[in-house]
């Protein structure tokens, strides 16, 4: 009897080197696959002690390319900000993880997938969402919600002993101090010592952002250029910088803004799962585009347009946070979102200095802003006499309200 393939999302850390190891005891052929989503990472030894290990085939995708530009730009367009806070570094890089995932097991014929995302966190939510939307015929191995596998392995000590017992390759400590994460969005880290919402991170856990007391006493000066809400360009005089390639792009301001202080945060937030979880993050890029957009959108954006997105923005934020990317209402929110960025074209002068993201001027081609009709100088075909009946009818419902509290005997004024 042929054995049953499972394609396996493996990253070679701790938890997924003995996941890979029990699913081959377990009898499976194991394909190991792994996403370069922009993490510091040796891919070739990655792929090199899967294979030692056991895994039959590894597949090493490059993914940055379409995390920049099918989840990063549209979210950071979309003004996703979950619990006001948080840009979604994580929660944008599990989908496309997964879609690859997929289209591998797919195309290999496998019978199933797997992952090492724990029962407590959301990446579990996200993985196992994303499968069933895309692909709801193949089984789901999630070790770590299965009783047999949470009896054999209660802790970190357990998976480290089981290295040692067979010899597996992995970098790992029984003393962490937290968790962390990385992709080219942001890295993340929490738990460990950060599970003290009081404990204050140490400077030396910071690996893509200086401190504001650390960060260069001259500013950055930059222009990013945008067509219909995406970034398409950016230029720094002071560095010779002038980019295009969204990749290259994404990382220069990862660089610049990590090199201002650009981009911590330090939060407790809500799992969907309904644990609250502090989470400390390093996103200098997303942020820096984040607030140039904003102020483009300010010029070039409708009111009531822009005033709906941002109804729907909140929402937006939560349905990635929560892991339904490849669902019927992400796709509405998707659709309205790109109608509301048609045309939001033009400029954005930035100063990046102690861990601040400054405007110094925007412009656009389909700038909705008329100087002279804004002018305290100019009337620009205004009739300052109309605003008294505009005013008028504005307090019709106000004077109402007033007359009928008189009535009752409400009114204290």
């Amino acid at each position: 009897m042929a054995k049953q393939k499972v394609v396996l999302a493996y990253s070679g850390g701790l938890d997924t080197v003995c996941i890979l190891k029990d699913l081959l005891e377990r009898g499976y052929d194991v394909i190991a696959y792994v996403a370069n989503v922009g993490q510091i990472e040796d891919f070739d030894l990655v792929a090199e002690r899967a294979k030692a290990i056991g895994a039959s085939k590894v597949f090493v995708e490059d993914l940055k390319r379409e995390f920049v530009t099918e989840f990063i730009f549209p979210a950071i367009a979309g003004n996703a900000v979950y619990e006001n806070r948080y840009l979604l570094g994580t929660a944008l890089a599990r989908p496309v993880i997964a879609r690859r995932q997929v289209e591998i097991a797919l195309a290999e014929g496998a019978d199933a997938v797997a992952h090492g995302a724990t029962g407590k966190g959301n990446d579990q939510v996200r993985f196992e969402l994303a499968y069933a939307a895309l692909a709801p015929r193949l089984k789901v191995i999630a070790p770590w919600k299965e009783r047999e596998f949470l009896d054999r392995f209660q802790g970190r000590t357990d998976l480290l002993a089981y290295t040692k017992k067979h010899n597996l390759p992995v970098e790992a400590t029984a003393e962490k101090p937290y968790s962390s994460d990385e992709n080219f969005m942001h890295r993340s880290y929490e738990a460990g010592m950060l599970e003290d919402p009081r404990h204050t991170p140490p400077e030396d856990m910071f690996k893509l952002t200086c401190s504001i007391e650390d960060a260069p006493d001259q500013p950055s000066d930059l222009t990013i250029y945008y067509q219909d809400a995406m970034p398409v360009r950016v230029v720094c005089e002071g560095e010779g910088v002038d980019l295009s390639d969204p990749v290259e792009l994404f990382a220069y301001l990862n660089d610049v803004g990590g090199r201002h202080g650009v981009g911590r945060i330090d939060m407790v937030e809500n799992r969907f799962v309904g644990i609250k979880s502090r989470g400390v993050y390093e996103t200098p890029a997303g942020t820096v585009l984040h607030h140039a957009i904003r102020d483009l959108e300010g010029i070039a954006m409708d009111r009531e347009v822009l005033r709906l997105r941002d109804m729907l923005s909140p929402r937006f934020a939560e349905i990635i946070y929560n892991g339904f990317w490849f669902s019927p209402e992400m796709d509405f929110v998707q659709a309205a979102f790109q109608k509301s960025e048609h045309l939001i074209n033009g400029e954005v002068d930035i100063r990046l200095f102690k861990g601040n993201v400054i405007c110094r001027g925007r412009a656009s081609s389909s700038s909705l802003y008329d100087q002279e009709l804004s002018s305290m100088d100019v009337a620009g075909g205004y009739d300052q006499e109309d605003a008294r009946g505009f005013i008028r009818i504005a307090a019709l419902r106000l004077r109402a309200h007033k007359l009928i509290l008189r009535k009752t005997g409400d009114d204290e004024a």
